[in-house]
């Protein structure tokens, strides 16, 4: 059996087919969740911007806030999930309309709706917390509460899913040879797998569940930050690793200046939330589910480590390689422009039939190669690029040893250097797309 088949088994109570619309169907927890249920047997809707099939429906919570929206679309539901979240606000995606508004109007339909079951997927700290991100799902979560509709709150810590961003994003500084990790104090984690998401939704949904409950979604494994990476490094199956701590204030600089950039999930916001941990009570989901949550050490079967490995190691592996081939370019540009003599560049020029003004020209040409390279290599990255730097080269080394020899035999190896180099462009080259179709490079 695998993860979804095994689970679907332990939790399945009855026979009844339901009929489940799942809002936020393309997310972590949304896309898993489909999986899950129509593996049950119900007749799953999944709720998306952009449908892809018969058997999904088009919305949007960035703009869908008002109970005319959902009307049409819970009537005739059984079980409405709302599985929608993001962690870092962008112009059109806001925590206020994504977590509270479109929340709100969707609950109130299923109430005038008569839904059987509303499932709020919300998050582990939110009837405390005071960030935007905590407030705006609280905000639905208390509206839900007065409603005449039978609901179910879940409040999830650290959501362990394979492709889920945050997993992935912990197993790739994992991987990292040197592991950097924010002074967090006393801050404990508690991490929950997927799956164990999933069944406590499925026991959720029975109609055997008493509904109107609050649940704490928390794993068994309650440790610090660095010990939850230290869990992802061994089930990768890596080696001992360094470990750079980072002073709280350096990180609270750095959030501060992050939270400018677009996109980025380091934030004053998100570094708070990180320096109060996520843990909880796993009494009520060990009753929930029959068992106790998995441990963080059963996260990552021994079969998919290697997998995973690879991965994490292709993630840093060659923006790592890009930024030292555009040091070497750009620092072999500023170097011949500045530091080395003129008179010694353009001997190696006459010694390769070059005078004059043609050496002159072909010198500033070369360091102006040189720096378009370096840079080329930080923006535009694609195969083409590789091979033309290989091709260029070898021209070079294959110059150099026709008319300056000694370059051969020096003690230094300027030439040999070029062998590692080329390495260099060959695994880039074999791993990265073309230029013109890469849309994430």
């Amino acid at each position: 059996m695998n993860r979804i088949s095994e689970v679907s088994h332990a939790t399945r109570r009855d026979g009844t087919r339901l009929r489940i619309l799942v809002c936020g169907a393309t997310g972590t927890v949304g896309s898993a969740l489909c999986a899950h249920l129509s593996a049950l047997g119900h007749d799953v809707i999944r709720g998306m911007r952009k449908p892809e099939s018969a058997r999904d429906m088009a919305m949007d919570f960035s703009t869908d806030t008002t109970v005319e929206h959902w009307l049409p679309r819970v009537r005739g539901m059984h079980v409405v999930i709302n599985a929608v979240g993001i962690i870092v606000e962008s112009k059109t995606n806001r925590f206020d309309a994504l977590h509270h508004l479109a929340p709100v109007a969707l609950f109130r339909a299923c109430a005038a709706a008569a839904v059987g079951r509303v499932i709020q997927i919300s998050a582990l700290g939110a009837p405390t917390s005071t960030t935007p991100y905590f407030r705006s799902k609280h905000a639905a979560d208390e509206v839900l509460r007065g409603l005449p509709v039978p609901w179910q709150i879940l409040y999830p810590s650290l959501i362990y899913a394979e492709d889920g961003d945050s997993a992935t994003l912990f197993r790739n500084l994992a991987s990292l040879p040197a592991i950097p990790v924010p002074g967090l104090g006393d801050a404990q984690f508690q991490p929950v797998h997927i799956d164990d998401i999933a069944a406590a939704v499925v026991a959720a949904i029975d109609p055997a569940t008493p509904p109107r409950q609050s649940l704490e979604l928390v794993g068994t494994s309650r440790l610090s930050y660095a010990a939850m990476l230290a869990a992802y490094r061994r089930g990768m199956q890596f080696g001992p690793a360094a470990w750079i701590t980072i002073p709280g204030a350096m990180m609270s600089l750095a959030a501060r200046v992050a939270g400018h950039i677009p996109g980025s999930t380091l934030t004053p916001d998100n570094w708070r939330m990180l320096q109060a941990g996520s843990h909880g009570d796993m009494t009520a989901i060990t009753q929930w589910l029959g068992r106790p949550p998995l441990a963080i050490e059963r996260f990552i079967p021994r079969a998919d480590a290697d997998g995973l490995r690879q991965r994490a190691l292709a993630t840093w592996r060659a923006p790592l390689l890009r930024v030292v081939l555009a040091i070497v370019w750009l620092a072999t540009a500023l170097i011949t422009l500045f530091a080395y003599p003129l008179d010694r560049s353009m001997a190696m020029l006459e010694a390769v039939g070059l005078h004059g003004a043609y050496a002159t020209a072909a010198l500033y040409g070369a360091i102006a190669v040189d720096a378009a390279l370096g840079v080329a290599s930080l923006l535009w990255p694609g195969k083409k690029l590789w091979a033309a730097q290989a091709a260029l080269i070898v021209g070079y080394s294959v110059i150099i040893a026709a008319a300056l020899p000694e370059f051969l035999w020096h003690p230094f190896g300027p030439l040999l250097k070029n062998l590692p180099i080329l390495a260099i462009l060959v695994i880039l080259y074999a791993e990265q797309p073309s230029w013109n179709t890469s849309s994430s490079r």
